[in-house]
């Protein structure tokens, strides 16, 4: 079994307030971009996790397709699996890639073992692993809140849209993007901001990571307001950094412009 494990934006990502428990509690709408990965997955006679492309450091016995792959086997019979991962979306680059790449695989050996895992089932699964993960069981827009692992429908809908997403290649740790973060209840509701017209959003629609990191890595900052002077309705920075996005009216030729970065783009759906 092949699939695609995609990457998802932020817009706009609020931190409201420290948690007991260490975590901070975010509002954000997540929504999906095609920027994937490719996750293949056969029965095997041992367990194993392979990877190519971007180099992800650490040990592959750690990564989260290896662990969604043992905790669902703590649970459920089926037969070892291989498990190779080509790695396309940039790591710390605030577009979930891993946590995509670990919700795929539970969904994947969902479908490969006719497991029968239920909805509810896989999105408590995806949160054990990480506080986006059970995002993509669903992979569509949502308003997050909490952790960022709890969502409510929202009518957003982006979809012909053209997005390009800019990566300078900079990998900031979550660790370090929260460093520079105090956390704020926002004066107006996210939920409500988005219901306006995009055009309104840019002064109003804000990732609070911006505030500490583009100070700290200006390329960020010129990103954005590149992203703008080309036409963009909408940019802003995903996740906690370092990718930037441009969300445009229509196709925009933007050769030329992001030689030296990482560039995605296409139409939303």
């Amino acid at each position: 079994m092949v699939v695609f494990p995609n990457a998802k934006i932020n817009i706009g990502l609020n931190i409201v307030e420290k948690r007991q428990d260490g975590f901070h509690n975010i509002e954000s709408c997540f929504y999906p971009v095609g920027w994937s990965d490719a996750l293949e997955i056969l029965p095997a006679d041992i367990f194993s996790f392979q990877s190519d492309g971007i180099n992800i450091p650490g040990d592959p016995a750690t990564n989260l397709c290896a662990k969604a792959y043992y905790m669902l086997a703590a649970d459920y019979e089926f037969k070892p699996v291989n498990i190779y991962l080509l790695k396309s979306v940039p790591i710390g680059a605030g577009l979930g890639g891993g946590s995509s790449d670990a919700a795929f695989t539970i969904k994947a050996l969902n479908g490969l073992f006719g497991l029968k895992i239920s909805l509810e089932k896989q999105l408590d699964y995806a949160r054990r692993l990480g506080s986006d993960c059970a995002f993509f069981i669903e992979n569509k827009p949502v308003y997050c809140f909490e952790k960022g692992d709890l969502f409510e429908e929202i009518s957003l809908t982006l979809a012909g849209k053209w997005i390009v997403l800019v990566n300078p290649e900079l990998h900031i740790s979550t660790a370090e993007a929260y460093a520079g973060i105090e956390p704020l209840k926002p004066e107006t509701d996210l939920r409500d901001t988005l219901k306006k017209p995009m055009e309104s959003w840019k002064d109003v629609v804000k990732n609070d990571f911006e505030k500490s990191l583009f100070p700290k890595y200006p390329v960020l900052k010129e990103i954005k307001e590149s992203l703008y002077n080309k036409g963009a309705k909408y940019a802003a920075m995903s996740g906690s950094g370092s990718t930037l996005f441009g969300i445009f009216d229509e196709e925009t030729d933007l050769s030329g412009i992001f030689n030296q970065h990482k560039v995605w783009q296409g139409y939303l759906k």
